[in-house]
């Protein structure tokens, strides 16, 4: 400092005790300021007090030398001292060099700083706020400063601006928040902890309202969650909950959409070992539930963000309980808001005047790229557009649109991803049959897509997974919505078989099976392939499959079906076994109870042909079509069915076929069939049939139980009753039975029979020719 320089009004010892490394020295020539630019107040010479202000900030606080700088800020406390209250109108000139000394490399220059400013805050008070955002920044970096006394300056100074604050009305926050949503990302434990204790206090200020620009700070404050210090974390979680309290007393003035994509991020887990991550998603996912519950359909634009980070949640285990079961609640308010009139299309809407929503009046028709990039996890934490996320119920509401495209597509996603839980598949499966109920017109776009997966899921290791796709399967085949010309649709569906619809005026089909729509029949012929394709499947889950079927849809839709499409199955041992499995089902399941009555007496058109129809399919399977024939009491031609059984290839498999029959006789199923048995004039095909099953079996336990069932029978001449009229009863039921089945020309059935069997016959002996050919087969 140039000693010859001109440093007046203050005077030479003023200016030598300031350059003094003394502090005692410093403090009295602070005390001599403070006198001068009173007597300048008392003169209201404005003109003074600006020139000391001016040298102490210039000369003294900016100085190169440590204790001039350290002379030039107790001089600056001195003067905002002198000033009092009229120190409001010279803050800039103070503040401001003050604040350049909190970056010295000097912690006891910092320190001194420090406590200068804190002395010119004390008297300007209220006044200090229009400077607010230099003292915030200046303070942010000292409260990671490393020195322990710079901390606890700070501190002292924060706390005093804090309640200047708090006091005051005319705090500037629309200025403010940019600085905090910059600050607020800092990775300083300390800046974080100051931070965060500011937004605790604006929260509080019942004249300020943070929640306004709660968009803006909201994912830094989910970034401090996630912070390894245990008080921080603490604090934070105390101020998100205080404004998830203000954001339920209040939701009319929340801006939802603007938050909601910050809260799909910080619902998924990034890092699971971080014990941090899982206080994260919690939070977040506790946000999202009420969110939905508060904004109603507005979310609906937003489902497939949502169900992004919603679905993976809900097949964590115990560890997460929480995190699992507000992501449950999450998913079940968000179905509840999809509704039938989502299935509108856009035409509709606009004929019946509805609002169009603001995100289509804004831009182009979106892609289906674009689609699925709504609240794309992947990406950065960016708003939504600024649209009115929550509004209450008037005439002008606008119209919500559900993006269906997204939702399929997120859906989709799942169902392909093998690493997918069992609880978010079935979830997965729930969402698209609540889609295809709710929005079915709209849902069948899709459907081509989506069938391929739906299908490949029947092999799912979990039956209850199995059991929901069977159910958006049996939706997607008897949905009115799907009644539509599909030609040329369904690309990737094997259509190489173009059969008659069950319920068509077709000869055979039967008019008492109800209308089916086109993909039912696409869904039948590609369950046969499957099932041909993965014969584990079709022996672990075939019958299982097919009887939850029955249950869904019309059992006779099902066998019709599937016994017009196996009648044309080129590999016939698959035929052979289906036709087995199909069997089986039909005698042994309750849920087949109506379908056996129907096929029971063959009364009705209807029966006979149902009848016809699944005869000629069974027809690949020998033991199974005689077994059709005892259940519609059909016993002639059992019979004469039997008779045909010595031209055929008796192998184990076949003669395990008869034994299986034979226990089906004995079972509840039959017990009409064993009745009869004692009607010996009026059966007598009847028992030539058991009686030729018996003569195919070896003497096994089938053959010695079949064998005493009909030592049992008894002798004509003993059942002679002297009850005439029961006796005319009886021949008339047998010539009803007779009549109806007359119906039915069995001779073109035998002849049926041969052909398949022939064909089969030839297969077998083209399968042992080839094997007896191979080049590598020698004979012993």
């Amino acid at each position: 400092m140039n000693p010859e320089k001109d440093f007046a009004p203050l005077t030479p010892n003023i200016v030598r005790a300031l350059n003094d490394k003394l502090y005692e020295k410093r403090k009295v020539a602070a005390l001599e300021i403070e006198k001068l630019v009173r007597e300048f107040v008392a003169q209201n010479n404005s003109t003074q007090i600006r020139h000391v202000i001016q040298i102490l900030a210039a000369e003294f606080a900016l100085s190169q030398h440590p204790h001039s700088r350290k002379g030039g800020l107790i001089g600056l406390a001195a003067c905002s001292i002198a000033l009092g209250k009229d120190s409001g109108l010279y803050l800039k000139e103070l503040i401001e060099p003050v604040l350049t000394c909190f970056n010295d490399s000097d912690s006891r220059l910092r320190y001194y700083a420090c406590e200068a400013l804190y002395n010119i805050v004390k008297v300007a008070r209220g006044a200090v706020l229009p400077h607010f955002n230099l003292l915030f920044d200046g303070l942010s970096k000292l409260a990671a400063d490393p020195d322990p006394n710079v901390k606890s300056g700070s501190e002292l100074l924060d706390r005093l601006l804090k309640d200047i604050v708090t006091e005051s009305n005319k705090f500037d926050l629309v200025a403010f928040v940019p600085l905090l949503r910059e600050r607020i990302y800092s990775n300083n434990q300390y800046a974080r902890q100051f931070i965060i204790s500011w937004i605790h206090v604006l929260e509080t200020v019942p004249d300020i309202n943070l929640l306004d620009y709660l968009p803006e700070i909201l994912d830094g404050l989910f970034q401090i969650l996630g912070d390894n210090s245990k008080e921080i974390r603490r604090t934070c979680e105390v101020v998100l909950g205080e404004f998830l309290k203000e954001i339920k007393k209040t939701p009319s003035s929340v801006k939802f959409a603007e938050m909601a994509n910050v809260l799909v991020i910080h619902c998924q887990v990034a890092d699971e070992t971080k014990l941090t991550n899982d206080l994260i998603q919690l939070t977040a996912m506790t946000w999202m539930r009420e969110f939905i519950q508060l904004a109603g359909r507005v979310v609906l634009p937003y489902t497939s963000g949502i169900l992004t980070a919603v679905l993976p949640c809900l097949s964590y285990d115990d560890r997460k309980k929480n995190t699992k079961e507000a992501a449950s609640a999450c998913n079940h308010s968000l179905m509840k808001l999809v509704t039938a009139e989502d299935d509108e299309d856009e035409e509709e809407e606009e004929r019946s005047g509805s609002t169009v929503s603001p995100a289509r009046e804004e831009g182009p028709p979106r892609t289906e790229a674009d689609c699925s990039d709504v609240l794309n996890a992947s990406q950065e934490s960016v708003g939504f557009s600024n649209i009115s996320f929550f509004a209450p119920a008037s005439s002008d509401r606008p119209q919500v649109t559900l993006d269906l495209d997204g939702i399929v597509q997120v859906l989709d996603r799942h169902l392909h991803d093998s690493s997918t839980g069992m609880m978010t598949r079935i979830a997965v499966l729930k969402w698209l049959y609540h889609l295809y109920i709710k929005t079915p017109r709209k849902m069948f776009r899709h459907t081509d897509s989506l069938f391929p997966m739906l299908l490949k899921t029947l092999s799912d290791e979990s039956d209850e997974v199995v059991l929901k796709d069977l159910e958006v399967l049996a939706e997607i085949a008897s949905s009115p919505a799907g009644q539509t010309d599909q030609s040329g649709a369904c690309d990737g569906i094997d259509s190489k078989l173009v059969l008659k619809v069950p319920g068509s005026k077709a000869v055979d089909s039967s008019p008492s099976t109800p209308s089916m729509n086109s993909y039912f029949y696409k869904f039948m012929i590609n369950l046969l392939k499957r099932l041909s394709q993965e014969r584990k499947l079709l022996e672990n889950r075939g019958a299982f499959i097919i009887r939850q079927l029955c249950l869904l849809l019309h059992a006779e839709n099902i066998f019709h079906s599937m016994a017009d499409i196996l009648l044309k199955e080129e590999d016939l041992k698959f035929a052979s076994t289906m036709v087995q499995t199909l069997n089986t089902i039909l005698l042994t399941s309750a849920e087949l109870f109506q379908l056996r009555n129907q096929l029971k007496d063959l009364r009705s058109q209807e029966s006979c042909a149902l009848f016809r129809c699944l005869y000629r399919s069974w027809c690949h399977n020998p033991v199974a079509t005689v077994s059709l024939c005892f259940l519609t009491q059909n016993y002639k031609h059992a019979y004469d069915l039997i008779q045909k059984f010595g031209d055929l290839e008796v192998t184990v498999d076949f003669l395990m076929e008869v034994d299986k029959l034979v226990q089906l006789v004995e079972s509840p199923i039959f017990t009409y069939l064993r009745l009869q048995l004692l009607d010996v004039e009026n059966n007598p095909y009847l028992i030539k049939a058991l009686y030729g099953l018996l003569m195919l079996l070896p003497q096994s336990q089938a053959f010695r139980l079949l064998s005493h069932r009909l030592r049992c029978v008894p002798n004509p001449e003993l059942m002679r009753t002297l009850d005439e009229s029961r006796d005319v009863d009886s021949k008339q039921q047998t010539a009803s039975r007779r009549t109806s089945h007359a119906q039915v020309d069995y001779n073109e059935l035998l002849q049926h029979f041969d052909r398949v069997q022939s064909k089969h016959l030839e297969v077998r002996h083209q399968r042992s020719g080839r094997a007896s050919d191979h080049p590598d087969r020698k004979l012993v």
